[in-house]
């Protein structure tokens, strides 16, 4: 952040505001498209990577065009998880490649900002299946669990809910899926420049989590990224010992590099990146930066994104999607490619309130319908009796 901190933080109540919002939106769903269109049997996930990250950054530079000192461009690096990789995998060239192929489970998260305002969004599919050829069985079970956890979402991350519901409702779909959410996955409040804001929504907390993760209620003029990772397995994912590539600086941290390598990489992430998550393969020498990031890491001026894995033969499912708390109700701004005649599962959602919920409309218009509805209604009780009183 710069030395204007104190100056009044911009929020959604602003119309500039949501527009740059929408703009990041439009980037990173037309992002998501591309990638996912991409990512058939043989292609190489380093190279789905590049391709998001080149088209965030040509898209992201065609807008503001005017506003030389505008940061704008990647707000997560494009990552590509397969099957029981939950989160994180964006390899370096450096890294072994790993080649797609039919029936693999996979996650694409990508993230946008225009001028610090962030927009992130995260699907799953299994390549080969077509509508044709839908899919049945564990896959196709994890893939609606966290379809239907999103949708969830969308209906209960709004102002005077509490993030607990969230995380209820989404122990509770999981479940009658057979399937676990990820223990202790959080979805973060964004704010400019902030993509890990303070109040969250946790995933499957243990006993110790549930009792520090802080209770909140969502508010108007808020911004959340929602974060949906549901796995076949228990829900632990740990460190599976593969390189971390992704980074983001800690702007609290303060420390006196050593080496020279260290502080050429610091001095490049400050200037291109600033606090967002960056990838180690968009710097100019990615040998350099492999060297340069360890002390960083070490004394904590920038904090890792870690691939993580669960068990083996799981496979975990992954939704996100950005959403603006408007005065008139919640706005999703990036969508989720998700097809539910692609996936067919035995199991569904039993609990009657869930079932509900997940009936009940989410569009903006069908609830402004009812409203209208509601208050024609209204209008017509009350003239009509008005017009009794008059006669009477």
């Amino acid at each position: 952040m710069s030395g204007d901190e104190d100056s009044q933080e911009q929020t959604i109540a602003d119309d500039l505001v949501v527009t740059k919002y929408k703009m990041g939106a439009e980037i990173a769903n037309q992002a998501l498209k591309m990638v996912v269109g991409s990512a058939t049997a043989g292609v190489s996930v380093l190279s789905l990577c590049d391709k998001g990250d080149a088209f965030i950054s040509a898209e992201a530079g065609k807008v503001f065009k005017k506003e030389k000192d505008m940061k704008k461009g990647i707000a997560f690096p494009t990552s590509v998880s397969v099957n029981n990789t939950v989160c994180h995998f964006s390899p370096l060239r450096s890294d072994t490649d790993i080649i797609l192929k039919d029936g693999d489970l996979v996650k694409i998260d990508l993230g946008v900002h225009v001028d610090g305002f962030i927009s992130n969004v995260a699907h799953s599919f299994v390549v080969g299946v077509t509508k044709d050829t839908p899919l049945t069985g564990r896959k196709a079970d994890v893939l609606r669990a966290a379809h239907l956890c999103a949708e969830a979402a969308l209906r209960l991350v709004k102002p005077g809910n509490q993030n607990s519901q969230v995380t209820d409702a989404w122990n509770k779909i999981a479940k009658s899926f057979k399937c676990s959410p990820i223990e202790g996955m959080l979805s973060h409040q964004l704010k400019q420049h902030i993509i890990d804001g303070e109040k969250t929504i946790i995933q499957n907390p243990s006993e110790q989590q549930r009792k520090d993760h802080e209770k909140a209620e969502f508010e108007v003029h808020e911004v959340y990224a929602v974060d949906v990772l549901i796995s076949t397995g228990e829900g632990k994912a740990k460190d599976g010992g593969q390189r971390t590539t992704i980074y983001k600086r800690d702007p609290n941290k303060v420390y006196g590099l050593k080496m020279k390598a260290s502080r050429a990489f610091f001095s490049e992430v400050e200037k291109r990146f600033d606090a967002m998550p960056f990838t180690l393969r968009a710097l100019q020498d990615e040998s350099k930066a492999r060297l340069g990031v360890v002390e960083c890491a070490k004394h904590e001026l920038v904090q890792p994104f870690n691939v993580l894995q669960e068990k083996e033969g799981e496979f975990v499912a992954q939704f996100k999607f950005t959403v603006l708390l408007m005065a008139n109700g919640p706005l999703r701004i990036t969508n989720s490619l998700f097809d539910p005649d692609m996936y067919k599962s035995e199991l569904e959602v039993e609990d009657a309130e869930l079932k509900a919920l997940l009936q009940s409309s989410a569009s903006r218009k069908a609830q402004k319908k009812k409203k209208k509805k509601a208050s024609k209604t209204v209008e017509s009780a009350t003239s009509q009796a008005m017009e009794t009183d008059a006669a009477e």
